[in-house]
C-alpha cells in the first residue's frame, strides 16, 4: 500500500510539473524564440503570467500575459503561413484559474460544465467572451494571427482570449492586415525559419466595463536566418486608432520606441545576433 501511495504522489508531482502556466519559458516554451533567447527585458508587467499556449496536448506558441490589464504583452511564434477554416468560438486559459486544471485551452462553457469552475472564477482570472460583446469600433485583435499557421490545430490555437487585445477595427482590417498578409510574406521570402514576436502596449483607457485595457500601440518584430545564412530582423508599430498607419522600423528602432512606451527599462526582443540596424 505504501508503494502505491508513493506512486500516486509521484504522478501528482509530474502533472503539476507540466503546468502550461509557469514561472518562465526557459526549458519549457523557449523553442518559439530565436536561439531560445526569451524576450523579457523591459517588458515584464506587475502581474505577469507565462503561458505555453497548448491545444490537443501540443505546444503551439508562447504568450506573456498581463493579469492586471487582462491583455497579452506579446505572443511569440514561428511564422508558417497557411489558410483554412476559422473557428466560431473563443477559448480561455484554464491554468490562469488554477494550476490543477487542464493544460489545453478550453471554452468557458466546457470549463463550467466539466470542472468545478464558476463564471466568476474565469472572469476574475482573465478576459472572457462577454468583455468583447457589443464593442464599437474595436475587434478581437489577434497578436499571433491564425493566417501565420499552416495546420488546423495551430490556427485554432490562436483563437484564445489570452492572444487577443481590443484593436481598432480600421487598423485591424486595414494597415495591420496588410502587414500580416503582405509585408510578412515579402520580408520572409528568403528566410529558413522566421521567429516572430507581436505585442501590445497598455493604454490609458479600458473597454466600457473597465476590465480590459485598450492598448495604445500594437507592434511586431521578427528575426530569421536566410537561405544564404545571413541573419535579418525588422520591426513595425502602429498607434491603435483610426489613423490606420503602420510604421516600418529596424529592430533597434522598435526596441528604443518600446523602451520609452513601456517605461520599464531597456527592451531586448531577440538574441544579440539579430541585427538592430
Amino acid at each position: 500500500m505504501l508503494w502505491l501511495l508513493l506512486l500516486q504522489v509521484w504522478v501528482s508531482c509530474l502533472w503539476l510539473g507540466h503546468s502550461e502556466v509557469m514561472d518562465s519559458f526557459k526549458n519549457t516554451c523557449d523553442q518559439f524564440f530565436y536561439k531560445e533567447t526569451i524576450a523579457k527585458e523591459g517588458l515584464l508587467p506587475d502581474k505577469p503570467a507565462w503561458i505555453c499556449q497548448t491545444l490537443n496536448d501540443q505546444r503551439v506558441y508562447a504568450t506573456l500575459y498581463d493579469r492586471k490589464e487582462r491583455i497579452p504583452v506579446y505572443s511569440a511564434y514561428i511564422y508558417q503561413p497557411g489558410s483554412g477554416k476559422r473557428p466560431k468560438t473563443w477559448t480561455v486559459e484554464p491554468q490562469l484559474i488554477r494550476d490543477d486544471l487542464p493544460r489545453d485551452m478550453e471554452t468557458e462553457v466546457a470549463l463550467r460544465e466539466n470542472h468545478e469552475v464558476s463564471q466568476n472564477d474565469i472572469s476574475n482570472s482573465q478576459a472572457v467572451k462577454a468583455d468583447y460583446t457589443d464593442l464599437k469600433g474595436l475587434d478581437h485583435g489577434h497578436l499571433n494571427p491564425s493566417s501565420h499557421h499552416d495546420t488546423q490545430d495551430s490556427r485554432w490555437a490562436t483563437f484564445t482570449l489570452t492572444n487577443a487585445v481590443p484593436q481598432n477595427s480600421e487598423l485591424n482590417n486595414g494597415a495591420w492586415n496588410v502587414y500580416e498578409f503582405k509585408t510578412m510574406l515579402k520580408k520572409t521570402k528568403d528566410c529558413q525559419t522566421t521567429y516572430a514576436i507581436v505585442g501590445a502596449v497598455p493604454g490609458t483607457s479600458y473597454i466600457p466595463n473597465g476590465r480590459v485595457n485598450i492598448p495604445s500601440h500594437i507592434w511586431a518584430s521578427a528575426c530569421c536566418k536566410t537561405k544564404h545564412n545571413a541573419v535579418i530582423a525588422w520591426g513595425a508599430i502602429a498607434e491603435n486608432n483610426n489613423q490606420n498607419e503602420v510604421e516600418d522600423l529596424t529592430l533597434g528602432e522598435l526596441e528604443e520606441k518600446l523602451a520609452k512606451l513601456y517605461n520599464r527599462g531597456p527592451v531586448s526582443l531577440f538574441h544579440k545576433d539579430c541585427p538592430r540596424e
